[in-house]
Formats: C-alpha cells, sequence, structure tokens
C-alpha cells in the first residue's frame, strides 16, 4: 500500500472519532440541543480544544516514533528515549513551583524551554558526529537525570499540594485545556513534526546504512539533527500542555511501517495521523469515570502500551534465539 493511500485511509478514520471526541463529555447532547448557548460555549472552549490537542500530540508523538525508530534503526527507540519528555516535565515543574510563574501558558513555555534544554545537554554529551548508540545512551542518561530532578523538585515544592496536583498532570490529561493551551502547544508541536517530516526522504537511505545513505547525497549529520531537533520541540510542546503521555510513539509506528513495506520514510506522514488517531480515541475513553473518578489519558496508553512492549521484546528474542 502506498503512503497516500494509507494515510487517506486514516484520515478517513479519524473524521469520525473526532465527532465522536466532540459528542462524548459529561453534558449530554440532549442538554446541549435544548440550550445552543451552552453547546456553543461547550465546543468553543473545551471539546474542541482538547480536540486539537490531543490530535496534534498523538501526531507528534507517532511521526517523532517513527522517525527514532528509522534514524536508531531501533524499534525499541521511542521519543521519550531522547530525554525531551523529562526535560518537558522538568521545565514545568520548576517554572510553577519555584519560578513562581503558576499561570498555565507559563508552565506550558517552561516545559518547551525544558524540552530544548534536554536537547542541548543532547548535543552536549553526544558531541559532533556523535553514532546513533551515542545518541541513545546520551537520551537514557538525559531521561533518568531529568526524572531524579523532577523528584526532587516535587519534594521541595513549598506547597504541600503540589506533589499530588504535579503527579496528576505528569501521568497526562487533555481535561479543562483551553484556547490558551492551544496556542502554546500546537505552533511548537506542528513546528517540530514538520522539521521532522523533512527528512523523509534521507530516513530510507539511511535504513542501507549511513555510508551509503552519505554515497546518495545526503547529509547524515544534518538529517540526524532535524530528527533529533524536531521531534525535541514536537514532545516538548505535547508535553508542555497535556503531561507525559507515554507508548504512543512506539505502538504506532509498528502498526504502520508493515503497511508500507517497512520503509520509515513513508511511514513518517501516516505515522503522524494514526497517533492523532490512538490519542483522540484514548481521551474519549478517559471520560468515562471509573469508580467514580475519570483515567488520566497516560495511564490508557500504558495498559495498551505496556503489554505490547512486552510481545515487542519478546518476540525479537525469541527471534534472535
Amino acid at each position: 500500500m502506498t503512503a497516500a493511500r494509507l494515510s487517506f485511509l486514516l484520515l478517513a478514520l479519524f473524521v469520525p472519532v473526532a465527532l465522536l471526541s466532540l459528542l462524548v463529555g459529561e453534558v449530554p447532547v440532549a442538554a446541549l440541543l435544548r440550550d445552543p448557548d451552552l453547546a456553543r460555549m461547550l465546543f468553543t472552549e473545551l471539546r474542541l480544544p482538547r480536540l486539537v490537542l490531543s490530535a496534534a500530540a498523538g501526531a507528534a508523538l507517532g511521526i517523532s516514533g517513527a522517525a527514532l525508530q528509522g534514524l536508531l534503526r531501533n524499534p525499541l527507540a521511542s521519543p521519550d528515549i531522547l530525554g525531551t519528555s523529562a526535560g518537558a516535565a522538568l521545565g514545568a515543574v520548576v517554572t510553577g513551583y519555584f519560578l513562581g510563574f503558576s499561570g498555565t501558558i507559563a508552565m506550558a513555555g517552561g516545559g518547551i524551554a525544558g524540552a530544548l534544554l534536554a536537547l542541548v545537554l543532547l548535543l552536549l554529551l553526544a558531541g559532533r558526529g556523535a553514532s546513533s548508540t551515542t545518541l541513545i545512551l546520551a537520551g537514557i542518561a538525559i531521561s533518568a537525570l531529568g526524572g531524579a530532578m523532577m523528584n526532587l523538585a516535587l519534594a521541595l515544592a513549598a506547597s504541600p499540594f503540589a506533589f499530588y496536583d504535579m503527579m496528576f498532570w505528569l501521568l497526562g490529561s487533555f481535561a479543562d485545556r483551553s484556547v490558551e493551551h492551544v496556542g502554546v502547544g500546537l505552533p511548537a508541536m506542528l513546528a517540530g513534526s514538520a522539521l521532522v517530516l523533512s527528512a523523509a526522504r534521507g530516513l530510507d537511505a539511511l535504513a542501507l546504512g549511513e555510508d551509503v545513505a552519505a554515497t546518495l547525497g545526503h547529509d547524515v549529520r544534518a538529517m540526524r539533527w532535524r530528527i533529533v531537533g524536531g521531534s525535541a520541540v514536537a514532545v516538548g510542546g505535547a508535553v508542555a500542555v497535556a503531561g507525559i503521555i507515554g507508548f504512543v510513539g512506539l505502538i504506532v509506528p509498528h502498526l504502520v511501517r508493515p503497511l508500507v513495506r517497512n520503509r520509515p520514510g513513508p511511514a513518517l506522514l501516516p505515522s503522524a495521523i494514526a497517533g492523532a488517531v490512538l490519542l483522540v480515541a484514548a481521551d474519549i475513553v478517559t471520560r468515562f469515570p471509573l469508580n467514580g473518578k475519570t483515567l488520566p489519558i497516560g495511564v490508557v496508553t500504558a495498559m495498551l502500551g505496556a503489554p505490547f512492549f512486552l510481545w515487542l521484546i519478546l518476540s525479537r528474542r525469541g527471534g534472535q534465539s
């Protein structure tokens, strides 16, 4: 199947899922039909921003995961491996609870700044001309450092409620997101995703090896940093407004790649659309309370992704034995 046809089919699937996202919620549709003003306010101020953010975040995570797996030639790679999510989360925590900027826009800006700082640290650790293995090791180190510093920041926060508030945010949620969040997060997610997509042609050549890609005229080093930088900005924007949402960048490329003959370049755009479909659908699931409480979206994606991750590890181990 061609990437264009697959993208069209995924877009056709996205439309009913998006419509369902606008209709499902605590306020029933019948009540909205009786009160047009309430319906207009609910759709424009709550449900539409929630739909836009969940779709954009899913697209950012999906395309970043596909690009990183193609770049590192490692099917276990995901956006989190480069420390972007940990850096964004740490930036939001520090901004909100230590610098005193408690507004949502300020915390989102802090999250994006933290993601970019994690990228700069990655570049310094990896050095010029770093190999894919060096990038993975540097990303793991940054993720561990960011997680440790974030836990320390939460433990030392002056407010006794900071830990509980931030832990819910770190588990991921699109609830109560507004147009302000869209204005902050959406440009970063679009810009980062576009930068990643610009490296699509080189990924196919890179699958044959870095030397072959260079022989075919691709600047491997520039392509590597476009993917790393684009992923940092895109995922940083998603984490900044919705918290850490795991496994989307891992699952989606594995579902898409076999449909495009395992070519990493053509898999980028379909992975973005599939990521949007998956995360919007997961957000719909969170609107149904369990034991009187709504689930964070990170819990929903983890319940889907953890078994898939274990199956992937076991299948690779079985193939190597």
